[in-house]
């Protein structure tokens, strides 16, 4: 089948640059308060600590300050002693919010960089550095530089641990898509994906199992590396994988981030002997779709023939199917009959019918479930 102008215009360079994705579908949008949640939902209240409780709190491993969909830690020494100077000098200090899971323990949502700045300076990891810059900002400034935590007098430390903290706080109880849109709102910093949130949300046994899957050698080389690792498409498409591979396409209701969220729930509580055989049949499948397509796997692409066709993005619906599918499948068996399954998917690939559904509205219910029952047909035919 000759490509048409949507396609071309999605070709990218083979040189494993990041891409955007064909095909993933943006979120339906929220009732919001009123719509999906009652206007009397109250998933967010407040609480004020003091700096040294919180820290208590942290060393307790009771706040979770290490998700990594945070960037890794930025602020400059002077932007930290800044920090530290406000509290000095009794500035109140932004709200911070934080998500309580269901074991009780608190995962900071917008605040980690004063968390981490805190947690450091009680410690003495460092010294109070470009305070003033010339200009008398705060009287002690010039005794304040070069200080550490125990340097500062008895009274200054008190005044740091004393500051007083006000903390949102995100009911565990919030339903998934309402835990995600308060995130949306909250956060102050660099905009962050869903997947990103849901990161931060749910981590845990399963956000570090798609962090290990990311780096799998046979999804990298599946994927070309094709994936954002920074804004975590990578760990996206893997997510979309578990979710259908665990739930199945049959459970999948129409709302692709509460089906996502679910999936990562099912994760933290699953066993690591289960967890361990969901990544070998993870690997598995990555392992078959590049045997099959080489660095065609999960891209329109693969229908083309002739000395070297450039390869289109990753379509994220044909990476639903394909990679599902063929994880349930011996890789013996996919050898076997290697040439019979390329005929199949790509006389399915000519289907105008199911190119639209891996296209168009691909979080639709009616096209996943669509999808998944053509490609397991064509499968199932050709062995």
């Amino acid at each position: 089948m000759s490509m048409s102008k949507n396609d071309q215009d999605i070709h990218t360079e083979e040189n494993g640059q990041e891409e955007e994705p064909e095909g993933l579908d943006t979120p339906s949008e929220s009732s919001g308060w009123g719509g999906d949640y009652p206007l009397d939902s109250v998933f967010v209240r407040k609480e004020h600590r003091t700096v040294s409780e919180v820290i208590k709190r942290i060393k307790a491993k009771r706040f979770i300050l290490n998700p990594d969909f945070q960037r890794d830690f930025v602020w400059s020494i002077k932007k930290q002693s800044r920090l530290i100077e406000s509290c000095l000098m009794r500035i109140p200090l932004p709200v911070l919010y934080v998500a309580e899971d269901r074991d009780g323990k608190i995962v900071v949502v917008d605040g980690l960089q004063r968390l981490i700045t805190f947690s450091r300076y009680l410690d003495d990891e460092f010294a109070l550095r470009g305070l003033g810059e010339g200009k008398a900002d705060f009287p002690g400034d010039n005794l304040l530089l070069g200080k550490k935590f125990t340097d500062l007098p008895l009274n200054l430390q008190e005044r740091v641990e004393d500051t007083q903290l006000t903390l949102c706080i995100l009911d565990s109880k919030a339903p998934n898509r309402a835990k995600l849109d308060i995130f949306e709102r909250v956060n102050s910093g660099e905009p962050l994906s869903r997947q990103q949130m849901r990161n931060c949300l749910f981590n845990g046994p399963a956000t570090r199992w798609l962090r290990k899957a990311s780096q799998s050698k046979a999804f990298l080389k599946a994927t070309g590396g094709g994936l954002s690792k920074k804004t975590m498409r990578d760990r996206e498409a893997i997510n979309r994988f578990c979710a259908f591979r665990l739930l199945g396409p049959e459970k999948y209701k129409g709302d692709m981030d509460d089906f996502l969220a679910k999936c990562l729930e099912r994760m933290n509580e699953t066993g690591k002997e289960d967890l361990e055989n969901l990544y070998h049949a993870f690997d598995r499948s990555m392992s078959s779709n590049y045997f099959l397509f080489k660095k065609h796997a999960f891209r329109k692409s693969l229908t083309e023939t002739g000395p070297g066709p450039r390869k289109t993005v990753i379509n994220i619906a044909l990476f639903d199917v394909c990679s599902v599918i063929f994880s349930k499948i011996d890789p013996s068996i996919v050898e076997d009959n290697a040439e019979k399954i390329r005929a199949a998917i790509i006389k399915l690939l000519k289907e105008d019918g199911f190119v639209r559904g891996i296209t168009y509205g691909t979080n639709n219910l009616f096209q996943v479930l669509l999808r998944f029952a053509w490609m397991k047909k064509a499968v199932e035919e050709a062995l």
